[in-house]
């Protein structure tokens, strides 16, 4: 039986979190005399001599309908990277517990532990880029704290086996779940936000930098129970996200046809681009891709990517990655610039 009691650290279950001016009036009509703001307004056009609203209940609303979620199980940060750090701050001490991994995965998880001074367990994927679920049950111990599971995976590009996934959500009940789901809008099969209510250990991750083309902005959505939520929004800093960043935010909301437009067209070009680098003789394997990236091993990955860098194409070599030897990461591009890349590669 899961315990949230349990997995959060006790001095944060009973911290007195700093109480903002905003949480003690959420109206936004007023005289506003309690935040020592700039009364007379900012020193370049635009309104923004206010402090935001702490936890963005304008945008949450209107995300909660998106995602078919209640705007109580949203977290919003300064990119995905604020949720994976205190995730971490908050369930596990420093020099005792530990974070269960499985690469190859996206690095700042293991980056996040190490500054904490928390360990972290490594359980590799399978060849084919699949979960060994006996391995992680038997990997982790009673101070491990949460297993990271990045579906779609980065960098592979494929979707983790879901009855995987759930089989771990039933059997590691004594920490948390979290399911990193940033590549999700380029898949096929559905987010486990929906199954939030059922798993009262799952944390799921998504951000709007890759489908919703908001990278600059830094924005990162992290889904779970109400009593999660409030854990986060307890040691998170007031004014996490800007209040420019929250205007540009519920604009972008409106746009999801567009959103929808643009993961066609990646769709459309990463089908395109697969066929096109499967007839290169360079090109040794192109792993399945569920995402906007493709993993391709070539005969010689490190002459190529600096090649590739010499035309100013930058990619991502891999190579140093578990599973990934001579491999090259590519992002889908528009059509012109993956013809500037095949071009460049069939020159080579």
């Amino acid at each position: 039986m899961f315990s949230l009691s349990k997995v959060i650290r006790p001095h944060i279950l009973s911290l007195t979190p700093y109480s903002s001016a905003r949480d003690e009036y959420s109206g936004s009509e007023g005289t506003f005399l309690d935040a020592n703001e700039n009364p007379f307004g900012s020193v370049i056009s635009g309104n923004y001599n206010r402090y935001p609203d702490p936890y963005q209940s304008v945008v949450k609303e209107k995300l909660a309908t998106i995602k078919k979620v209640r705007p109580t199980q949203i977290f919003l940060g300064n990119g995905s990277d604020e949720a994976i750090d205190l995730v971490i701050r908050a369930t596990c001490e420093p020099q005792q517990d530990n974070i269960l991994i499985l690469p190859p995965t996206y690095g700042m998880y293991k980056v996040c532990a190490d500054v904490q001074n928390v360990a972290v367990k490594q359980v590799p994927l399978t060849p084919d880029f699949q979960v060994d679920t006996k391995k992680v049950l038997e990997t982790a111990d009673a101070h491990t704290k949460i297993i990271w599971i990045c579906s779609p995976n980065n960098p592979s590009g494929n979707l983790i086996e879901r009855a995987s996934i759930l089989h771990i959500l039933d059997n590691f009940t004594t920490g948390l779940v979290v399911v990193d789901e940033a590549y999700i809008d380029f898949a096929k099969e559905e987010s486990f936000t929906q199954l939030l209510d059922k798993y009262p250990n799952l944390v799921v991750m998504q951000t709007f930098s890759k489908a919703w083309g908001l990278a600059a902005l830094r924005l990162g959505m992290a889904f779970a129970s109400e009593e999660i939520i409030k854990i986060l929004n307890k040691i998170k800093y007031p004014y996490n996200l800007n209040g420019v960043t929250q205007k540009l935010l519920y604009a972008a909301l409106g746009k999801e046809e567009k959103k929808d437009k643009y993961v066609k067209q990646v769709l459309k070009e990463r089908e395109r681009l697969h066929k096109k680098l499967a007839d290169l003789s360079i090109v040794k394997h192109i792993f399945p891709s569920d995402s906007n990236q493709l993993l391709v091993k070539f005969t010689d990955a490190n002459a190529v990517f600096h090649y590739l860098i010499e035309q100013k194409i930058i990619t991502r070599l891999r190579s140093s990655v578990i599973l990934c030897e001579n491999c090259i990461r590519i992002s889908v591009g528009t059509k012109k610039e993956n013809e500037i890349l095949l071009k460049a590669l069939k020159k080579y």
